[in-house]
């Protein structure tokens, strides 16, 4: 799996709302430039791009992966029951996951189907939702889509195998952090830290 976070550890804000997917006083611009410039970025509109490291790794998010979990915070900016089935997520009708995708909610609501992707709607702890999504995923990888709160539950479940942070070099101080530090994670951990030519400093974690 794959976030992104500012030097100080903050993935998103606080009070998402429709207006601001991320969250208050967090410009995602700024997380995800990185990305956003290289050849294989999916929303790329325009031909070119960036080659390299970012582009190696933008590129590979995707390889053998069969199925993605995320936190209903990532689906939408709803909370509580689901007032309003109108909402399909924040991607159109062509979502660009291509797989099956599992959403984590305490509430119930049917599952649907855009274009090639189908979001389901799970209620269950985390070894629980990774056993259906790995079910769905067919032999292959299932991937932690995120946000923060959703990766750190898996992560205090010990359900992570490898782990991908992209830290870019912004601060901002408050919002939802994904660690205080990288170094709290390396008791369960490897840790290789590749510096880019763009100012991200790619973070790989692998199991001990």
């Amino acid at each position: 799996m794959w976030p992104t976070v500012s030097s100080d550890g903050v993935a998103a804000g606080e009070d998402q709302s429709l207006e601001r997917p991320f969250g208050h006083d967090i410009d995602p611009r700024k997380l995800f430039a990185w990305a956003g410039v290289t050849a294989s970025w999916p929303n790329r509109t325009e031909p070119g791009g960036t080659r390299g490291l970012d582009d190696y790794l933008t590129r590979d998010f995707s390889h053998n992966i069969g199925a993605e979990i995320m936190g209903r915070n990532k689906f939408g900016p709803q909370r509580g029951p689901w007032r309003d089935d109108e909402w399909r997520g924040w991607w159109g009708d062509e979502p660009p996951f291509h797989m099956p995708v599992f959403v984590l909610t305490h509430h119930k609501r049917a599952s649907i189907t855009l274009s090639d992707t189908t979001f389901h709607f799970v209620d269950g702890d985390p070894a629980t939702v990774l056993a259906q999504a790995r079910e769905a995923a067919q032999g292959m990888d299932v991937r932690l889509g995120g946000g923060v709160t959703t990766v750190r539950a898996f992560l205090d479940a010990d359900l992570v195998d490898t782990l991908h942070v992209a830290v870019s070099p912004v601060t901002f101080g408050s919002g939802l952090r994904l660690w205080n530090s990288p170094e709290q994670l390396l008791d369960r951990f490897h840790l290789e830290v590749v510096p880019s030519p763009s100012g991200v400093a790619h973070h790989l974690f692998w199991r001990k």
